[in-house]
C-alpha cells in the first residue's frame, strides 16, 4: 500500500497523470478485499493490486479512457461470465461476486508551457498555480531562469531545443512570451513542423507583429496550415497593460 502513495508522490511532482483505482465495495465471492489499490500511470505502468486476473486488467484498460476524460466516478462489475445484472459490466471470471471499483484522476487540470522567464511569465505563473495546473516554464537566460519562482518545472535551456529535446505533452497549453520576436516565431514554427497536438498556443505581440508573423508562416507553410487553437495578440481584450494585468487576460481566455 505505501508504494503505491510513494509513486503517487513521485508522479506529482514529475506532472506524471495517474489514475489510484481502489475497492469500494464487494459482494459475494472474488480475488479482492475492499480498500486494495492500484495506481496506473500514463505510461501504462501499475503498482498495487485490485484482485489481478480479468478484473485487474479491464481496470488498467480502463485507466487509459480515465487519462484521456479526467473524470473520476465507480463502476461495478460482475464477475461471472455469461450472466448480466443492471448496472455492472460482466467479466470473464468464474467467481460470481459483484465488485465496484472507484476510479480516481490525480494529476494537473491541464499542462501549461511558458516560453519566457520575464515579467509576464512571472506573473502569469503566480495566477496559473492558484488553480490546479501544471507549469513548466522554459528559458535560456540564467539569471532570469534562477530568479523565477513557483513553476512545477523550471528549464534554463534555449527555447527551440527544449521542444526537440523533451517535448509538450499533447493537449496541453503554450504560451509564447519570450525576450525577441524570432524566439517568438522559432517556437510557433517548431509547434507546427512536429505537428504537436495543442489546445492552446498563444504569442504575446502588437498586431504588427502578428501581420509580420503570419506572413511569414503562410510563405513557409501554405495558405492552408491550420491556426485555429492560434490565439494572438495573446489574452482578452480586459484592458490594462502591466504584466499582472496582462497575466488576467491570458489566464481568462485559456479558462
Amino acid at each position: 500500500m505505501s508504494q503505491v502513495f510513494d509513486e503517487l508522490i513521485k508522479y506529482k511532482n514529475q506532472g506524471i497523470k495517474a489514475v489510484l483505482v481502489t475497492v469500494i465495495d464487494k459482494k459475494g465471492d472474488g480475488p479482492v478485499e475492499v480498500g486494495k489499490k492500484m495506481v496506473v500511470n500514463e505510461y501504462n505502468q501499475a503498482f498495487g493490486t485490485v484482485g489481478g486476473g480479468a478484473l485487474e486488467y479491464y481496470a488498467r484498460e480502463h485507466c487509459k479512457e480515465v487519462l484521456k476524460s479526467r473524470n473520476s466516478y465507480s463502476e461495478r462489475y460482475l464477475l461471472n461470465e455469461g450472466k448480466v445484472i443492471k448496472d455492472a459490466v460482466s467479466l470473464p471470471m468464474v467467481c460470481g461476486g459483484v465488485v465496484t471499483l472507484f476510479y480516481e484522476y490525480v494529476g494537473a487540470k491541464d499542462y501549461i508551457y511558458i516560453f519566457g522567464a520575464g515579467h509576464v511569465g512571472q506573473a502569469l505563473c503566480n495566477i496559473l498555480k492558484t488553480m490546479n495546473y501544471h507549469v513548466t516554464v522554459i528559458d535560456d537566460r540564467k539569471e532570469v531562469y534562477e530568479s523565477f519562482t513557483g513553476a512545477d518545472v523550471k528549464v534554463n535551456k534555449p527555447f527551440v531545443q527544449f521542444i526537440e529535446e523533451e517535448g509538450i505533452k499533447d493537449d496541453s497549453f503554450i504560451v509564447v512570451c519570450t525576450p525577441s520576436h524570432q524566439h517568438d516565431y522559432n517556437v510557433i514554427d517548431k509547434v507546427i513542423e512536429r505537428k504537436i497536438n495543442h489546445k492552446y498556443m498563444g504569442m504575446l505581440c502588437s498586431p504588427d507583429k502578428l501581420q509580420s508573423y503570419l506572413e511569414k508562416t503562410y510563405d513557409k507553410f501554405g495558405k492552408d496550415i491550420d491556426l485555429s487553437n492560434f490565439y494572438s495578440p495573446i489574452g482578452l481584450d480586459l484592458g490594462g497593460g502591466s504584466p499582472e494585468e496582462i497575466a488576467i487576460s491570458i489566464t481568462a481566455e485559456i479558462l
